[in-house]
C-alpha cells in the first residue's frame, strides 16, 4: 500500500542520519496520505542501514496497523495526535540534533538573529514544556505551542518539525539544525541581538513568495 508515500518516507528517514540529525536507531519520520488519510511511519528501533520501503508500516489515524509486520515507532501516539488536531499537517520529524537539542535541554528558544532564520521560520522558535516519551502528551505540547513555526524544541528531549509535505518537514529540520550551530557558536563569542519583528516579517514574506522554483 502507498508505495510512493513510502519511498518519500524512507528517503526523509535515510537523510536524518545523513544529516547528522540522529544517531543509531533515534528518530523517525512519518507521512499522511491525503486521500485516504492513512499514516506512513518507520518502526521501532530499527537500523537506518537495514531500512527498506517495504519495513515501514502503514496504520490508520488512531494507530491501527493496516500494513506491516513491525512494531511501529514509539513516537507514534505524538504523530497521529498531531495529524488528528492539525489538518494541514502531512509530515511529521523528530530528530535529536545535537545544536538544537542543547537549547531544549536548557529550556531555551532559539532567538531570530540570522536572516536564514528569519526566512526559514519568521518566528522565534518555540520551546514546551516537559512530557513523557511514548503516549500522546508530547503531541498535545506540539499541537498548543508550536502555533505557526514549523518546528518545536521539546524540553530535555528533541526536535519535531512538521509540514505539508515530508520534503518540507524535513527542509525544516535541516535548517534548524543549521541556524542552531551559528546561533551556539555566536552565543560563545558574545551577546546576539535579535533582528527587528519588521525585518524578519519582511524576510519571511520575501523567502515564502520568490525563492526556489515558485510558480
Amino acid at each position: 500500500m502507498l508505495d510512493e508515500l513510502r519511498k518519500i518516507v524512507w528517503k526523509a528517514n535515510l537523510a536524518l542520519p545523513k544529516n547528522r540529525l540522529v544517531t543509531a536507531t533515534s528518530g523517525n519520520v512519518s507521512g499522511r496520505d491525503k486521500k485516504t488519510g492513512l499514516v506512513v511511519i518507520k518502526p521501532s528501533g530499527y537500523e537506518f542501514e537495514d531500512l527498506k520501503p517495504e519495513h515501514l508500516l502503514v496504520l490508520d489515524i488512531e494507530g491501527k496497523i493496516i500494513e506491516g509486520d513491525l512494531l511501529p515507532s514509539v513516537d507514534t501516539a505524538t504523530h497521529l495526535y498531531v495529524y488528528r488536531h492539525r489538518s494541514n499537517v502531512n509530515s511529521i520529524i523528530h530528530t535529536h540534533s545535537p545544536y538544537a537539542t542543547s537549547f531544549a535541554v536548557l529550556g531555551q528558544t532559539i532567538p531570530i538573529c540570522l536572516t536564514t532564520l528569519a526566512m526559514e521560520f519568521g518566528t522565534p522558535i518555540p520551546i514546551s514544556d516537559f512530557a513523557i516519551i511514548g503516549g500522546e502528551d508530547i503531541g498535545k505540547e506540539i499541537v498548543n505551542k508550536i502555533g505557526l513555526c514549523p518546528a518545536i524544541l521539546m524540553r530535555n528531549h528533541g526536535v519535531f518539525t512538521i509540514g505539508p509535505t515530508v520534503q518540507a518537514a524535513l527542509k525544516a529540520a535541516i535548517m534548524l539544525e543549521e541556524a542552531a550551530q551559528t546561533v551556539h557558536y555566536a552565543m560563545l563569542r558574545g551577546k546576539v541581538k535579535e533582528l527587528p519583528e519588521d525585518i524578519i516579517a519582511e524576510s519571511f514574506k520575501f523567502y515564502k513568495e520568490k525563492y526556489g522554483q515558485i510558480k
